[in-house]
This record gives C-alpha cells, structure tokens and sequence, in this order.
C-alpha cells in the first residue's frame, strides 16, 4: 500500500532536469543564475525519489528523497498541497527554529523567489553568502506544486547543517501573507513543525524473498484512535495453535489510508515463553485495564518509526518465531500522534511479517549493548551534555561468542527523555576499530531498528562501547538509571547472526565505589546526607547539593572506578565467572572524527535569490 503515491509514472523530464541543473552549477561561475520554470507537467516518477514521509500532521506537505553518495547529495522533492505565499523547509540541531539552516520560496504577491538562507538566535532570516540549497525546478501537477532541489551534505559552510547518519530534525514553516524581502520573515511567528527522518538511509541491496514466502499482519482491529496529542496502543495477537518454527525474513508497515500523519511509530513484540497464555488484550497501553502479564511481552520482533522504508534479513539469516519453545502471543504496540485532536478517526495499521518455513543458515539475534537498568548511573540537573558509558568487555565476548564470531547487521539506539546522541564504538585490543552505529542529533521521540551500512564483525575479545550523552537543563534533581519515563537508560539494541547465547553485555559502576563517592561528598559539605543503609540510592542522589565539585568528582568517579559486568543468557543467568569489580577497559587509540568533504564550489554565486516563474498566488 505504501507504493501507491498520487503520482502515476509518466515520462517526466525529472532527472534531465537535474543533471542540467548540476552540470550548470558546476560550470557557470559569478553569474545569477535564473531558472524560469515551467507551471505545467506531470508529477515526477516515484522511483525517482524512494523515501517518503509527510512533513505535517495533516499532511499538506510531503516530501520525498534519494540520496547519491557518490556525487554526496540529497536530493528532494517537496509536494505543497496548498501553497499560499511560499514555505521555509530545513533542518536544525533539535528540531529548533533559531539557528537553522533553511531552503525559502517565498512571493510578495507578484513574484516568487527561491534562496538558501538562515536564521539567527532570534528567528530572523538571513540570506546565505553561498547559496548550497540548489534549485531543480518546480512544476505544478492536479495534486499540488512539486519544488524539486539539492543539497550537498557537507558544504564547509559554518551557517549551514552538516548532513550525516542518525537522526535529522527537519523544519517548516508556511508564508500566509505575502513578504517583500527575505529578510522580512521571522520563523518564530510562522505556523509550521517539525518532522524527524533519517535521511541518510544505507545503500543496500535488497536480498531476494525466497519462493515460498507468506505474509501475516499484525494489525489493529479498527481502532478508533482516541483524541489526544498521544496515545500508545496495545493489541494482542496469537499465533495458530502449533505453528512450527519459521524465519521473518522482511517486514513492512501496514498503515491505514489518511493516517499517514498520525502513525508515530509501530512494534511487534513476542511474549513471554513461560507463560502459557495472554489475555487479548486491546486498549491503550496505559490504562489501569491493561492486565500486568502484558508486561511479559518485550522481545521485539520488528519496530518501525515513520519515514522508515521496509526491514530486510540479510540473506543468510532470519529471525525465528514459532515452534516448541517460543510463545504463541505476540503484542502490537502503536504511537498514534495527534496533535491537532481529530476525533473519530478509524484506524487499523500494523505491521506485516514475511517469512518463510525454509529456514536460512542462520537464527538472527538481537543483543543488548550499553548500561545496567540501575540508579548506580546518574546524571546531575542543569547538564548540557553529560556522558555516561556502557561496556561490553573483552572478557564477555572472549567467553560468549562463537569462536567464528558474529555479525551485527542493523542496530536501534535507546534512551529515555534526557538522550542526546548516543555511539557504540568496536575496539579491539585497545584500540577503537569501527562505529557500530552513531546518531549524534538522536531523539527519543525517533527510534527505528536501523540497517548499518556495512556488516560489523565482532569476534571473541572485542569491546563494545556504548556511549550516551544525555541534557538534563530543565530538571532540578538528579536524574537516576531505571526504568520509568523520568529516569532513564542508555541502550543499544544491536540484531546480528549467527545467535548467540549471549542476551545482555552491559555494565554499571561499582556499588562499593559509588557509596564512597556519597561519603565523600557528605565529607565536603555541610549538609548532612544520609548514608544510612535504609536510604536508597536514588535518595542519595536526590539530596546531594549540585555544586561543581560534586559534579566533577561524580564525573571522574564514572570515568576510572571499576565496572560490574552483566554479561547474561538469556535466562537473565550470568555466564559463569568473576564480573564483580571489573577494571574499565583501556582505550589507547580513538577513531578519528571524520573529516567533512567540502563539495566543489559552483563557483561564487551571488547570495541573491532565484526568481521562480510560478505565475500569480492566491490571495486567500
């Protein structure tokens, strides 16, 4: 269903338009280039541009993209459903609208206008001295206008964002009135959002889904989705009485016709095999009716988040489910986003599996990276960016892996609230080898089970290292590890093959060492804080006095103190050992940070903005 855009394919002048365009910024240098585009012409073929998400929650706006690596650009196709007076589109750190880095076609009633441009702390618009956002063209079709343009990811211009893997903030914003000048607009006051995608997606080939191949939805039985800003769905589904063991060997989202604005994100998670049954539950995930065994259903077997494409199996690998030995309940959990409150709409999205009864070589497994569910792990209020790490040692991998080793394949990051970027580094014999997977603009609100862009292979002795940095500005205590919304965690979901027995490679600082910490602390300040045994942790991080010695020193503490390794089964049994006060794993050469590649300039272009020939707007 998700193929079926508005556009038919047609044979559209798409991508001629866009290699004169490129061959022209390339030659033609000091010169104003004016492109003067034509109103009429079919809507470009969907192939062109793969990737697809709707900008705004009633989606007037939707954009699509493809990404060149070898040429390092993005190219995009933006479909304004309703054009007024021109939009601001772009990208920032957070999602902000000061400090960003936007592409605006804007009219003053008679005449429109295309430039790259930014805006500065207070909103206000400049227009760039080099202008990287390129225009393509723009033509109107029955469903809306079509502005097609480029961007380089790395342009080495210290005004403009910086395109890389992970997580991108997108931003936009409608001119309702007709502006005289660029400089006019201020992106404060203007009606608008802000979209998060990957942008970046891995140029993979696509395996080939195997003859025997059959499909099941795991959908929502025509839920009325409840009118709130948000809202997570439970649905519980169950597998037919003795089904055997089969591979997953693709999956896709399933999403309901008109909804593709509210769709936030989906999961598929297998219950528990101890349990021999569920309730069928269907409800909000929330509510007080809710039975508590769902809670036993926390296995993901697929995850998609919007602006996400389908999930491939490496050929030689499938997940397993059915057969002896795995649960039969399976539970479907949606993010429905509601802003603007619809009321009565009907939904029944989800995801579908594909699998096969022709097992591959392999079980794929998914293993846990990053830090204990523990209050040992705190990050100080008032932080920008305080950093916590997470180990997987040598000692683990050396005991737990085949000795082959294994292959991770795709990866999905996890944090709380507070996550700001979180990097899972490989290294081995002390020196960092390759990054696993790195979202350094990471959002909480965006977590999608992601294919790397190479296969990683980790083998016996290796270190993973998982590092999150987390901002907790707005807070006034300390923010503890645990599980609740609040509290939070540092995690890396990595999917690999072939299974190992290994579940959970994760560490958190030495109790003992982390009560000595609180002694000295009580030491150095006046205040009494209790060390009584009685007093839990999280009460001893809520009474310390946050100056800058009690920050440094919990910083330090984290940064040399010894580690308590759980390197578990998946029984949640740990593999036989000594993982009690483990040193930190020494790290004698970084990876380098990479180098941004600064396109060919095309030529100094005067910062002056590109008629667009789009014939006179509406005046509402």
């Amino acid at each position: 269903r998700m193929q079926n855009s508005r556009s038919k394919p047609c044979s559209c002048p798409s991508l001629k338009l866009r290699e004169v365009a490129s061959m022209y910024f390339t030659m033609v240098a000091a010169f104003l280039v004016i492109l003067v585009v034509a109103l009429q012409g079919s809507a470009p073929r969907q192939s062109d541009f793969p990737y697809k998400v709707p900008l705004d929650p009633q989606g007037l706006l939707e954009l699509s993209w493809n990404v060149s690596y070898p040429e390092q650009v993005v190219n995009f196709q933006l479909l304004i459903r309703d054009l007024k007076f021109g939009l601001i589109f772009g990208m920032s750190d957070r999602g902000e609208f000061e400090n960003a880095d936007l592409a605006v076609l804007w009219s003053d009633g008679h005449s429109s206008f295309f430039g790259d441009a930014w805006s500065d702390a207070k909103g206000q618009l400049h227009m760039d001295s080099q202008q990287d956002y390129q225009l393509l063209g723009a033509r109107r079709a029955p469903e809306g206008l079509y502005l097609l343009f480029r961007r380089a990811f790395s342009t080495c211009d210290p005004k403009d964002y910086l395109i890389e893997d992970g997580t991108v903030h997108l931003i936009y914003g409608i001119l309702e009135k007709p502006v005289q000048s660029l400089q006019a607009i201020n992106v404060s006051a203007l009606p608008g959002g802000l979209q998060r995608v990957q942008l970046l997606k891995p140029n993979i080939s696509i395996p080939e889904l195997p003859s025997d191949v059959r499909t099941m939805e795991i959908t929502a039985p025509d839920v009325v989705i409840p009118s709130q800003e948000t809202t997570y769905w439970c649905y519980m589904a169950e597998l037919p009485e003795g089904f055997p063991k089969h591979h997953i060997v693709m999956y896709e989202p399933v999403v309901t016709a008109g909804n593709e604005a509210l769709v936030h994100h989906m999961e598929v998670f297998q219950c528990a095999a101890e349990f021999d049954s569920f309730p069928l539950y269907n409800g909000p995930c929330d509510s007080k009716m809710k039975p508590d065994r769902l809670n036993f259903c926390r296995h993901v077997l697929a995850a998609w988040a919007m602006g996400a494409q389908a999930f491939y199996y490496p050929e030689e690998a499938g997940l397993a489910f059915g057969g002896p030995g795995s649960s039969r309940y399976l539970r479907l959990e949606i993010h429905y986003h509601n802003p603007l409150v619809f009321k009565g709409r009907r939904d029944s999205s989800g995801i579908r599996l594909y699998y096969t009864a022709t097992l591959r070589p392999h079980d794929a497994g998914i293993m846990e990276l990053g830090l204990v569910y523990t209050p040992v792990m705190a990050i100080p209020p008032g932080e920008d960016g305080f950093i916590l790490t997470g180990y997987c040692t040598d000692k683990c991998t050396q005991l737990a892996l085949p000795a082959s080793g294994i292959r991770i394949f795709a990866s999905q990051l996890h944090t709380h609230l507070a996550g700001r970027k979180v990097v899972t580094v490989l290294a081995r014999d002390g020196r960092e080898k390759q990054v696993v997977n790195a979202d350094r603009h990471y959002s909480p609100h965006f977590q999608e089970i992601r294919m790397l862009k190479e296969v990683v292979a980790v083998f016996p002795g290796d270190e993973l290292i998982t590092t999150c940095t987390y901002n907790t500005e707005d807070r006034s205590r300390a923010t503890v590890g645990g599980f609740g919304i609040l509290e939070e965690m540092c995690v890396n979901y990595v999917h690999y093959y072939p299974q190992s027995q290994l579940e959970l490679c994760k560490s958190a600082v030495d109790p003992g060492y982390l009560h000595r910490y609180f002694n000295l602390v009580n030491r150095f300040n006046d205040e009494e804080i209790c060390m009584c045994p009685q007093v839990s942790v999280p009460q001893q991080f809520y009474s310390i006095p946050w100056n800058t010695f009690n920050r440094d020193v919990l910083k330090s503490l984290y940064g040399f103190a010894p580690i308590s390794m759980h390197c578990n089964k998946s029984s949640a049994v740990r593999f036989p050992g000594e993982w009690e006060k483990q040193p930190l794993p020494i790290i004698t050469e970084r990876l380098r940070e990479p180098v941004p590649r600064c396109p060919p300039s095309p030529g100094s272009q005067p910062a002056a903005p590109v008629p667009v020939n789009l014939g006179q707007l509406r005046r509402d």
